[in-house]
């Protein structure tokens, strides 16, 4: 428990939220850190305030770089790191006092590469728990992938997650990441990782904040890589899983989801764009349709696939009314 732990934290156009995130980090339990600070070409005051935290403390180190992405960040980051393990914090959220000594602590004791915990969505009005009932779950190589793709309980992210450093040695040696890739690539990373990790922990407790904000990606508008890139990346992950049946069946079924999402979404906020990729997801799930009908696909998948696939329209007007009776409709609606 003497090893170094190497936070990096891009950041780009946050002035008025850093400070909070690198006090959170310098306020953890667990103090021998690395504070790799990343200016990804931000436009505002965010470089100022990230130069006079440094004068605050000797962990903390800053990297200037011209604007190329937060994956490009991240790794910018990681080459630069010293530590014995990588945690990542994104600039405008935090985290709790014990996050890091007790994913380090749950690292050690479970003989994990990849030690991780639930987060806590904090909304304006509300904070949503994913999902903190404080169970532990052990992971061997390939259950960490398959929980890790089917997304039930693990987050995607990359934030709540304490990972081995020799893990990203492939990543980087083989430029495995796709830097025109602006969403989901969480996910993808991830799966690079948790596909070099031989065992990972994961604790649910939520000791990371994800703060919404009406910028945030989880509400930001509608835009190409928000459509493209989801399946994008789940099209990289299944070719990597394509020999695994366990794995392949799971993307097979994740990609249909992405294409029954693109299908029928509403095209009010972007009708051009929107009914671009509407169509196109269409097409390719009529053409997906036989394959999902297979024995070895779940039901669910089944029955929305074709839903979706031949009569759009009413999954839309189904779905749209379902939404509201849940309020999932207004989920990410911040003032």
């Amino acid at each position: 428990m003497d090893c170094k732990i190497s936070l990096i934290v891009p950041t780009y156009n946050i002035e008025n939220e850093i400070t909070r995130c690198v006090e959170s980090i310098l306020g953890q339990t667990y103090q021998n850190l690395e504070i790799i600070l990343v200016n990804d070409g931000s436009t505002d005051g965010t470089l100022n305030v990230l130069q006079e935290l440094s004068q605050r403390d000797p962990r903390i180190r800053v990297i200037n770089k011209s604007n190329e992405g937060v994956t490009r960040a991240r790794l910018d980051g990681v080459k630069a790191a010293t530590g014995d393990w990588i945690g990542f914090v994104d600039g405008d959220d935090y985290v709790e006092p014990m996050m890091f000594e007790t994913l380090l602590q749950n690292a050690y004791q479970y003989d994990a590469d990849i030690s991780h915990c639930g987060y806590q969505m904090v909304f304006p009005s509300r904070v949503d728990y994913y999902y903190n009932t404080g169970r532990v779950v052990q992971q061997d190589h390939i259950t960490g992938l398959k929980d890790l793709l089917i997304g039930a309980f693990i987050e995607p992210g990359l934030c709540n997650k304490l990972f081995k450093r020799d893990l990203f040695k492939k990543i980087i040696e083989s430029n495995a990441m796709n830097l025109e890739i602006r969403n989901n690539e969480d996910l993808l990373m991830n799966f690079y990782l948790f596909r070099e990790a031989k065992r990972s922990v994961f604790i649910d407790r939520c000791f990371y904040h994800y703060i919404v904000r009406p910028c945030s990606a989880a509400t930001g508008t509608m835009n190409e890589h928000k459509l493209s890139d989801p399946i994008k990346v789940r099209r990289i992950i299944y070719g990597a899983v394509s020999t695994e049946p366990e794995l392949s069946k799971i993307m097979e079924e994740k990609i249909a989801e992405t294409l029954i999402f693109l299908s029928t979404m509403p095209i009010s906020e972007d009708p051009d764009l929107i009914k671009r990729h509407r169509a196109a997801a269409r097409k390719e799930l009529r053409e997906m349709l036989p394959g999902l009908l297979g024995e070895k696909h779940s039901k669910r998948t089944k029955i929305l696939a074709t839903w979706a696939a031949l009569w759009p329209w009413s999954y839309c007007a189904v779905h749209k009314i379902y939404a509201h009776i849940r309020g999932s409709d207004k989920k990410y609606e911040v003032s």
